[in-house]
């Protein structure tokens, strides 16, 4: 079945197009109402897409889909499936699997998690519906002793080229180093800042770091009698990072940054010129330890909510340009798990099927940027980062208004609605986990569909929105 999107806005300079896709066989596409389910038609079908947003698909550099190891929580169909849904085409997983993805063969059947992930859409019999990457350990075991080695990953990085790394041959590359979950330690930084310089890959970093502490140390934590966590514990990480750019010329990106003294830092590294880049996630833009009064666990993450301060810091450093990219560190986890209390709950939220509506609301709805430079943070500036494909719409369209993806392959892209209002129900997620400190939020912004290698692989179409065309195949040619 073909679809015909009519009226779409190209998501930067607001000229009207249409675009022609074909869906995604019946077994991978994902229709959330259920208007296109099964359908193996020939036939077109057309959408009123008029003031709708066409995007290039949107890229997390920070997620964790608890397979192999916790699958109770999240596995690799679960966890793609909730990124389609949030308008992602790409994905970069972190190491933090049972057991960690360091390379070593430490499977019960003797392979490495890299290997598994590797084969994970052979075994299923299906491809998934986002592209994924893979993000290696550190340091063995991620136990911050020794480094991991890189004769155990090196052949699953991508293939070079001249102007730097690109997926080559390898389905799912190694794109990335890190520990996440916690910082890479003094002890083994420098050799994994050789071994990311000598692989090519950027090092990104958990720019945090306390043996104690549950939520932001101020008022907040005081006022409930529960432990505290500096915001020095973030400046510390990000100085020591900084120092390591400065001194080696290793490209180190610092994860989820979340107070005013961090991004000072990173601001004045920036106008050094050193090879820094950082993100931010949707909680930092929307959320402060305030909100922890009402929401208690759910809103309890690694590094904590700050201060009401320090979410202000956060979007100026959005508006300035200091933040180069959002990634959502989707960090799922169990209800019961969430439900032992502030001290005994796992830090983490999740966060892809919220994010686009979370940031349109935060940072656009409210002033602070405009909905082109929020794409360009949710997709040019994490594709960069990685080297991984993003799909030029504009020059796909040139001077035509029509684009027809049947005739071409590897576009991934989403369509928007800025205006779409929706409340957020965690019993609607497409993620096994509900641990959503957004939960029962009205906002606005809403994915209408992903577009996964020039195929439709999730749709929240209507059937009334849905119509079905006597025209035929020669009225889509443009």
């Amino acid at each position: 079945m073909r679809i015909r999107f009519q009226g779409l806005r190209l998501w930067r300079t607001g000229r009207r197009v249409d675009l022609v896709v074909d869906t995604a066989a019946a077994t991978e596409l994902i229709d959330e109402t259920g208007a296109l389910a099964g359908s193996e038609s020939a036939a077109t079908s057309t959408v009123d897409m008029s003031g709708m947003v066409l995007a290039p698909a949107f890229q997390d550099p920070h997620v964790h889909f608890r397979d192999p190891g916790q699958v109770d929580k999240e596995d690799m169909v679960t966890g793609c499936t909730a990124a389609a849904a949030g308008g992602y085409g790409q994905v970069l997983i972190l190491p933090n699997t049972e057991p960690a993805m360091d390379g070593q063969a430490r499977m019960d059947d003797g392979r490495t998690v890299i290997e598994y992930l590797q084969d994970y859409e052979e075994k299923l019999g299906r491809s998934l519906p986002v592209h994924y990457a893979l993000c290696v350990a550190a340091s063995k075991d991620r136990a911050g002793q020794e480094p991991s080695n890189p004769d155990d990953w090196r052949v699953h990085l991508p293939s070079r080229e001249p102007h730097g790394s690109r997926p080559g041959a390898v389905a799912h590359p190694v794109l990335a180093i890190s520990d996440d979950g916690s910082a890479v330690t003094d002890r083994t930084l420098d050799d994994v800042a050789r071994i990311a310089r000598d692989t090519g890959l950027p090092i990104l970093d958990h720019c945090e770091h306390h043996e104690s502490g549950f939520i932001n140390e101020g008022e907040v934590s005081r006022r409930l009698g529960v432990a505290g966590v500096p915001a020095s514990t973030e400046l510390d990480i990000v100085q020591r990072d900084i120092e390591l750019a400065r001194r080696t010329g290793t490209r180190v990106h610092l994860q989820h940054v979340s107070t005013a003294a961090a991004f000072q830092a990173i601001r004045r590294a920036k106008e050094e010129g050193l090879p820094v880049t950082c993100e931010t996630a949707p909680h930092y833009l929307a959320l402060c330890d305030e909100d922890v009064l009402e929401l208690g666990a759910m809103a309890k993450m690694n590094p904590p909510l700050r201060s009401r301060s320090d979410r202000e810091s956060t979007l100026e450093a959005v508006a300035d340009g200091t933040v180069d990219m959002i990634a959502t560190d989707h960090a799922p986890h169990t209800v019961s798990e969430k439900a032992g209390g502030l001290v005994k709950a796992p830090n983490g939220i999740i966060g892809l099927e919220t994010a686009y509506a979370i940031c349109n609301q935060a940072l656009v709805e409210s002033g602070v940027i405009s909905h082109q430079r929020l794409v360009e943070l949710m997709s040019l500036a994490p594709a960069e980062l990685l080297g991984t494909a993003i799909t030029d719409i504009e020059d796909m369209a040139q001077d035509r208004n029509l684009l027809d993806l049947t005739k071409s392959e590897g576009a991934g892209l989403v369509v928007l609605d800025p205006a779409g209002e929706w409340t957020v129900d965690a019993g609607d997620f497409h993620s096994k986990a509900s641990n959503t400190p957004f939960q029962g939020w009205e906002v606005r912004g809403r994915v209408l569909a992903t577009i996964k290698d020039s195929r439709l692989v999730f749709s929240r179409l209507t059937s009334g929105q849905v119509k079905g065309s006597k025209e035929g195949r020669q009225a889509w040619i443009g």
